[in-house]
C-alpha cells in the first residue's frame, strides 16, 4: 500500500493554487481486485471501513467498489481521482494527513446493473452497507414495513422487472438475485449501520424484500449469505472547504473528496465470512462472539449522547457537539443518562470489566470536548425517530422493569419532541405523521409522538406523564436538573 504522512497546525493553513490533483499517477498506488462492494460511499465509510480495509497486510488482494446512495456526486468526484481521497486525523495538536487507497472504483448508485455484475461476481466475498438507520425500513416490530411508499414501488418494479430499484435494500436484493443466477456462492453482508443488533436487522430487511419478491431468493439468502453484526465508531463530521484548503497547503495537491475524521476508531465484528474477508485486525478491529455488549455501550452511550446533545443542544442555540457539552445543563442531562445506560449495560462483573465503562465514559468526554472537530448538531439531529429506538428506548424499558423512572433516557425522547415542534429543519422519515401529531396538544400529542417511536411506551400512561412533565426541560423554563 502507498501511504504519505505529514502534519500541520491549523494556524500553518494557507490555501493552495495551481496544484496537481489527486490521482494514482501522482500518488502510484496499483489497484487492487474488487472483492468487497460496498453500499453508502460517504464520509464515514472512508474514514472507517475503507480505512480499516486500506491498513490491512493483505490490502492488495482486497479492493472496494463504493456505490452512492441517493447521489451521483461522490461517486463522481471519487472518480476523478482514481479512488483516492485523503484522510485528514484531527487532533488536538494538529493534523496529520494520509493517502488511502482501498476504494478501486467509486460508481452512482443508480447503476444498478454494474451493482450487480459486481456481487455475481465469484470474486466478491463482502457486501459491507452505511445506509443509514432508516433505510432499512423497518416497523417497530422488527420486520420489514412493506407498505412505506419507496419500499412499495420498489417491489412493483422487482415483479415487473421493468425498471431499476431505488432504494437499498431494492438493489441489493436485486444483485444477490444476479449471483444466485451466477452460482457464485456464498458472502458476507456487514452491516456498519447504529443498529442493535445490526446483522440481524439487515438480515430481516433484506430477506423481507426478497420474500416479498420471489420466495425461493429469500431461502437461497438464508442459505448462502450470512449478516455480519458490527460496532462501528470514528467522529466523522462533515468536509468543508477549510478542509480542503488545509489538505492542499500541506499536501501539495488538490483533493475533492478528503475526509476529516478524529484520532479514535473502533471496529468491533461478530459473524461468519463464508468467502474470506481482509486482515481488518491490522488496524486495530476486534473479532468478537458476542457482540451485544459492545453494540448498546455504543450505541447508548456514544450515540445516545449525540442524540441528547442534538437536540437539547440546538434548543438550547449550539451549533457542534463541543459547544453542547460545555453547557452545564445539557452535560449534566448527558451524565444522568449515561448514569441508567451503565446501571444496564454492567449486568455482570466480568461484562463490567470487559467493558471498562467508567473509562469509556471519560474518554467520551474528551472526543465530544476536542472542537477542532466541528461535529454538527443539525446532522445528528436527523432521522430520530428511527435512532431513538436505539438509543433511548432500551434504556427507559430497562430502567422500568427495574422499579425505576427512567428520567434521563425519557428527557432525551421529551427533547426529540420540543425539537420536532420547534425546528424548522426537521427531517425524519416519519416526519408528516410527527406533523400531525404535533397539531394535538397535551397528552394527546405525547402519546401520538411517542407511539411512532415505541407504540408500548405510547400504552403506558405513567411513561407519557414523565416525558410531558419533561417537555420544555431545555427551552423557556430551563433549569438545573
Amino acid at each position: 500500500m502507498s501511504t504519505e504522512l505529514t502534519s500541520a497546525r491549523e494556524s500553518e493553513v494557507e490555501p493552495a493554487v495551481d496544484l496537481p490533483q489527486l490521482n494514482r499517477s501522482l500518488r502510484p498506488s496499483a489497484k487492487a481486485p474488487v472483492r468487497i462492494v460496498h453500499l453508502g460511499l460517504g464520509a464515514f465509510h472512508r474514514s472507517h471501513q475503507a480505512w480499516y480495509t486500506h491498513q490491512a497486510s493483505d490490502a492488495a488482494d482486497w479492493g472496494i467498489a463504493a456505490f452512492t446512495g441517493r447521489r451521483p456526486d461522490a461517486a463522481l468526484a471519487l472518480a476523478e481521482q482514481d479512488g483516492l481521497y485523503t484522510v485528514v486525523n484531527r487532533a488536538d495538536d494538529g493534523d496529520s494527513f494520509a493517502v488511502v487507497s482501498s476504494i478501486v472504483e467509486a460508481v452512482d448508485g443508480a447503476d444498478v446493473l454494474r451493482l450487480a455484475g459486481l456481487v455475481a461476481a465469484p470474486a466478491t466475498a463482502v457486501i459491507t452497507l452505511t445506509i443509514t438507520e432508516a433505510a432499512y425500513r423497518l416497523r417497530a416490530d422488527g420486520q420489514l414495513d412493506r407498505a412505506a411508499p419507496d419500499v412499495a414501488a420498489d417491489l412493483a418494479l422487482l415483479a415487473s422487472g421493468s425498471g431499476n430499484p431505488t432504494t437499498p435494500l431494492g438493489r441489493l436484493v436485486l444483485a444477490l438475485a444476479a449471483r444466485r443466477s451466477a452460482g457464485a456462492g456464498p458472502l458476507a453482508v456487514v452491516c456498519c449501520d447504529n443498529l442493535s443488533n445490526n446483522g440481524t436487522v439487515a438480515h430481516n430487511a433484506v430477506v423481507g424484500m426478497a420474500e416479498a419478491w420471489d420466495a425461493g431468493l429469500a431461502g437461497w439468502i438464508d442459505a448462502n449469505v450470512s449478516f455480519v453484526s458490527t460496532s462501528v465508531d470514528r467522529i466523522t463530521p462533515r468536509t468543508t472547504a477549510t478542509d480542503m484548503a488545509a489538505v492542499q497547503a500541506a499536501c501539495g495537491y488538490r483533493d475533492n473528496s478528503p475526509v476529516v475524521a478524529e484520532p479514535f476508531s473502533n471496529w468491533v465484528l461478530s459473524g461468519d465470512f463464508p468467502a474470506g474477508r481482509p486482515r481488518w485486525e491490522d488496524a486495530g478491529a476486534v473479532f468478537v462472539t458476542e457482540i451485544e455488549p459492545y453494540e448498546n455501550r455504543k450505541l447508548w452511550l456514544l450515540n445516545g449522547a449525540h442524540s441528547l446533545l442534538a437536540y437539547a443542544g440546538q434548543l438550547r442555540g449550539h451549533t457542534t457537539v463541543a459547544e453542547a457539552l460545555a453547557d452545564p445543563l445539557c452535560l449534566q442531562a448527558v451524565e444522568k443518562f449515561w448514569d441508567e445506560a451503565e446501571a444496564n449495560l454492567s449486568r455482570t462483573e466480568a461484562i463490567a470489566a470487559e467493558l471498562q465503562i467508567p473509562a469509556y465514559r471519560a474518554a467520551l468526554l474528551s472526543r465530544f470536548s476536542n472542537a477542532r472537530i466541528a461535529h454538527h448538531l443539525a446532522q445528528i439531529a436527523m432521522d430520530g425517530s428511527t435512532k431513538l429506538r436505539m438509543r433511548a428506548v432500551p434504556v427507559l424499558q430497562a430502567e422500568r422493569a427495574a422499579g425505576r423512572s427512567g428520567a434521563a433516557a425519557a428527557l432525551m425522547i421529551a427533547a426529540w419532541m420540543d425539537y420536532g415542534a420547534a425546528s424548522d429543519a426537521f427531517q425524519d422519515p416519519l416526519a408528516d405523521q410527527v406533523a400531525v401529531a404535533n397539531r394535538l396538544a397535551g397528552a394527546g400529542r405525547i402519546r401520538a409522538l411517542l407511539a411512532l417511536v415505541d407504540p408500548a411506551l405510547a400504552a403506558d400512561g405513567d411513561v407519557v406523564d414523565l416525558i410531558e412533565g419533561l417537555c420544555g426541560t431545555f427551552g423557556e423554563r430551563a433549569v438545573s436538573l
